[in-house]
């Protein structure tokens, strides 16, 4: 068996000049805690009302689909739907080809390239623009929402779910870490800002100004995530958080595998292990399903 250290020099980052955040994604990594990053997209589409008719199927954008699997949600939900899935992770995009093709009700699943930051749909050409766990990394995200709004036929809806617990230790802890004096200059300007996410009340004063829906549905969980496995909160933010910071080390294994140990011991003191092995990890998200007018 391998240690731990081990493990962590295997960690991989696609190479090459000019990376961005958009080739750092690892489908693998992101998809082993795929029963908790579903569930919230379940509980989302639970809310979304019916749709208006447009023959022969609802038109559907799904905006940062990831490894494609939550895409086929949706499909199962509007069989006779056709569904974009749009991201602009090659890594995850290559993942999500799988799962493109006609549906069993006819209708159809496809995937493409896009900005979240600039991708802006024709006028009253969808019935449902839905997001995933994926507005948290557009910064200024809310000023889209008008023209995604202006992109829903009359009564469709703009429906999304955003973590929101970016104060939570998990996210402190790495901050604080990437601040310390030995990680400062390494690190400078490599993390998110610290509020990438409005609160539900500044949520709904964006979807309702200007240009924005008729009705709003605005509310926020907090699941009591159970995990398991060694550093399970370690394993999840290896999957999403600390993508930036492994790049940035990527030229330097040794520093960092010294910054997951030390981010892993910090992580354990916050979230230690319960009984049976299972470690409690809460985490709050927020919900809005926005109906144009």
């Amino acid at each position: 068996m391998k240690s731990l250290e081990a493990v962590y020099l295997d960690i991989e980052i696609k190479p090459g000049e000019g990376r961005t955040m958009n080739d750092l994604w690892d489908p693998g990594q992101y998809q082993r805690h795929s029963g908790h990053r579903t569930r919230p997209l379940l509980d989302l589409l639970a809310r979304v009302p019916g749709l208006p008719g447009h023959p022969p199927g609802p038109r559907i954008a799904d905006l940062g689909c990831g490894p494609g699997a939550p895409t086929r949600l949706l499909a199962r939900r509007w069989p006779d739907a056709a569904i974009t899935g749009y991201d602009n992770s090659p890594a995850m995009l290559a993942e999500a080809a799988a799962h493109a093709g006609p549906t069993d009700g006819g209708g159809s699943v496809d995937f493409a390239p896009a900005d979240l930051a600039r991708w802006t749909p024709p006028p009253a050409s969808h019935e449902l623009i839905v997001s995933n766990a994926a507005l948290q990394w557009v910064p200024g995200h809310p000023e889209r929402f008008a023209a995604w709004i202006a992109g829903l036929t009359p009564g469709g809806v703009l429906a999304f779910q955003v973590p929101g617990n970016f104060d939570a230790p998990s996210h402190t802890l790495m901050r604080d870490l990437a601040a310390s004096p030995r990680w400062r200059d390494r690190l400078a300007g490599v993390l998110r800002d610290p509020h990438p996410v409005l609160s539900p009340a500044g949520y709904a004063e964006a979807l309702t100004g200007p240009g924005g829906a008729a009705d709003v549905d605005i509310w926020e969980t907090t699941y009591l995530q159970r995990l398991t496995g060694e550093d399970p909160v370690l394993d999840w933010m290896l999957g999403t958080g600390l993508r930036p910071v492994l790049a940035a080390l990527e030229d330097d294994p040794q520093a960092r595998v010294d910054f997951l140990f030390a981010y892993r011991d910090a992580l354990r003191t916050a979230y230690p292990a319960g009984p049976g092995g299972v470690t409690p990890y809460p985490f709050r998200r927020i919900f809005a399903v926005a109906v144009a007018p």
